[in-house]
Order: C-alpha cells, then structure tokens, then sequence
C-alpha cells in the first residue's frame, strides 16, 4: 500500500494513559522527554504515519494520530519510552474517530484534567502541534481539529467559571495574602523552611505579587541559597530568625519538623503579623493566638478552600460541555463536508454535462427553443438535486464513506479527494 492509499485508509486514534487508572510509577515508564518525543516522531515519518501530536506531562502520556491500527501508535510509545506493551495493555486506553476527537476535547479545555479545570494542558497541545508541524506531520484536518480544542479552551475560560478559584494550596496561600495584606508588594515577606508547598508558594509570592524583597531562612543555609537562587530571594541565617520575624508582616512556615518551631516566646511583635503554617505536623504553636496582633492560618484551613473551589468548579462542567459539543460538532460537520465536496463538485459537474447535451438536442429539435430560460430552470434543478445529495451526506446519521462510494457509482464519477 503506497503513502497516498494509506494516508486515505487511516483511522483517527487517541492512544496512552493518564492518573486515572496508572500510578505515578507507571506513567513515569511512559513518560516522554523532549529527545524522546523528537525521536518517536522521526520514527512515525519512518514508517509512513502521515500525522500525530504527542502529549507527555506528569499526569499523561497521549499520542493522538492516524494509523491504520492503533498498535502502529502503541509501538511508537513503548519503543520510544521504558513502558511495555504488556504494562500498556494493564492501564492504557484506545479511543477511535469520534471518540478520539472528543477525548482531545476533553483533555485540552481542562475536563479530563487531575485538577478539575486546569487549563494548562493547552499549552502542551499547542506546542506538540507546532513540534509535529516542524516535522511535517500534520495535516490541514489536524490543524482545524487543534484550533477547534483552542477555541473551545478560550470560550470554556472567557464564559464559564470552571478554572475560578485556587485548586492549590500554595496558590490558595498567596490568595489569602493577597486578599487580606493590604499593598502586599511593599510588605516585608519572610519564608521559613524549603518544604515542597513553601518553594511552590513561593513561586507564586514572586510571580503575583510583584514583591522582590522576600526573605528566606532555613536550618540548613546551603539549601535556602539554591532555592533563594531560583526565585531572587534574600537569605539570613537560622540565627536570625527571631529579629526577621520581628520585622515581617507575613510569616510563611514551611519547614519539616516534627514539634513546633514557632512559638509565642519566638514572638516579640510591635506590629501586626499574619502567620501561614503551610506544614504537616503543625509547626506554628497554637499559644501564638493568643497575641492580639497575630493571625494564623493553617494548612487544613487552606485546603478547605482548594476543596470548595474544586466543588464549585463541578457546576460548570454542563455548561463547558454543551460548548465542546458545539464546537465539536461544527468540526464534524466540517470534516464531512470535506470529505463529500469533491463527490457534490463532481456530480454536479456531470449533471451540467448530461444538461447541456440535453438542451443542445432540444435546441436542434424545436424551433424558437428559449435556450436561455430553459438554461434557468435546468441550473435550478440541478442545484436541488446537489442540495438534496449533501443534506444526506451532511446528516449525522449517514455513513459518509459507503454514500460517496454509491453516488460515485451511480453517476459514474470521478471526484478528486485530497488531503
């Protein structure tokens, strides 16, 4: 079977795993580097596959692509990663044609996602499409099926509420700073310990607050320098906990111990101070309420509030579905109209054909022939018949291929399908 014949024979697939049913184990077999994904689709043009996107994050692995059979796109996958076919087999998942289109769908506008409405799986399928387009492994369906998912991203942000809120804890810290810490940029920002949700808040302190004096100290400084080094942050000495405490309006405690390491004999406050305790066990005593100017906020206090953004973020879910839906359907009827348009164009034509022979016999048969209405009424007859032919096409019902195929038939048509 040559390249063109097998481009035109080729199924629509969605092939890969996600945390749904595979462990963060398992999906690091699977998962993709850079190099990895740059080799699997070298491999692809290789061995003839005309067009895929390859998506690789911590929660999923996901070729989507046309194959004759989705074991050509698994291969792919366990060749170019450390997964087996057998481990694929155990926690994978093939979608086909329509299903396959709405699972990128649901992946990309957030639905499908770990965190329910995150929106940014977008941008890897924005960048697996421009990789596979560099290779030229992409196709103009390929295109209008992408920037469909796009759009419907956009209008699932701009219309409904379903990425509202903060889904993290870190993120749901520096909300809370934000909200309640008044010119929060000029305030003196001051983070103790390295732990995961600390380094995260972090992050998200530099990037929305514009607060570029945020101090760092932890027991071990080597530790505090490299993450200080990555955010531009100011680094003390443990030993000088108790007097940049003293001097800060945010205390943010993240450290690893297993007791308390804030305390109200730590404190000796002239000034109002909001203490987050990001750690679990507690590292921020209880005895510090008791200061009149001290507020302290707790992990669990901020998980609630990623839960109830996460509960309220579900009420959108109908809504984002009726506009994939939508979209998806205006895709349909795109992709079917392509792939009749050359059968109608076609069958028009010979229609004119059988018309003009016609009207030429009449016009040699019968004197003063009206040539010119009968012109008029033909041409609206034909465009009835054309119009009644892609209706049926049209229709979500209709199997396209086998009605082309008989049209094609009957008529005697040659009609030009091109990629």
């Amino acid at each position: 079977m040559d390249k063109i014949d097998k481009a035109k024979s080729a199924t629509f697939y969605a092939v890969g795993l996600s945390y749904k049913k595979a462990d963060a184990e398992m999906r690091g077999k699977f998962s993709l580097s850079d190099e990895a994904k740059e080799n699997l689709l070298n491999q692809a043009k290789n061995e003839g596959i005309g067009s895929l996107i390859v998506i690789s994050t911590c929660n999923r692995t996901e070729i989507f692509g046309f194959a004759q059979h989705p074991f050509e796109l698994i291969k792919l996958l366990c060749d170019n990663s450390n997964g087996t076919v057998d481990d694929f087999r155990n926690v994978a998942y093939v979608y086909k044609t329509r299903e396959a289109i709405e699972h990128l769908f649901r992946v990309g506008t957030g639905l499908d996602s770990q965190i329910l409405g995150d929106f940014e799986i977008i941008s890897q399928i924005k960048n697996a499409f421009y990789l596979s387009k560099e290779k030229g492994l992409t196709t103009n369906y390929f295109e209008r099926l992408v920037n469909a998912v796009i759009q419907a991203s956009k209008r699932i942000k701009n219309e409904t509420e379903l990425s509202s809120g903060a889904t993290s804890v870190s993120f749901a810290s520096v909300q809370y700073i934000m909200d309640h810490v008044e010119n929060i940029s000029n305030k003196n920002i001051l983070l103790f310990g390295t732990g995961k949700i600390g380094r995260n808040t972090c992050e998200n302190l530099v990037k929305h607050t514009k607060n570029d004096h945020i101090t760092l100290i932890n027991r071990t400084k080597e530790r505090a320098l490299e993450v200080a080094g990555k955010f531009n942050l100011i680094v003390k000495d443990y030993a000088d906990l108790q007097s940049e405490i003293r001097k800060a309006d945010v205390l943010i405690v993240a450290t690893g111990a297993q007791k308390p390491t804030v305390d109200k004999a730590l404190l000796s406050l002239n000034k109002p101070l909001v203490i987050l305790d990001l750690s679990i066990p507690m590292n921020v005593s209880e005895d510090v309420r008791t200061l009149d100017n001290v507020e302290l906020i707790h992990l669990d206090y901020l998980s609630q509030m990623t839960d109830k953004t996460i509960e309220r973020r579900k009420e959108f879910i109908p809504q984002a579905e009726e506009i994939i839906e939508e979209i998806m359907k205006e895709f349909i009827a795109w992709t079917k109209m392509r792939k009749f348009a050359p059968t109608i164009h076609a069958l028009k034509s010979k229609l004119e054909e059988i018309k003009d022979g016609e009207l030429d016999y009449q016009r040699k048969k019968i004197d003063n022939f009206d040539s010119e209405q009968a012109e008029i009424i033909s041409m609206r007859i034909i465009q009835k018949i054309t119009t009644h032919f892609a209706n049926h096409l049209r229709h979500e019902e209709t199997v396209v291929d086998q009605s082309i195929e008989w049209i094609e038939k009957v008529f005697q048509l040659e009609s030009n399908h091109n990629e």
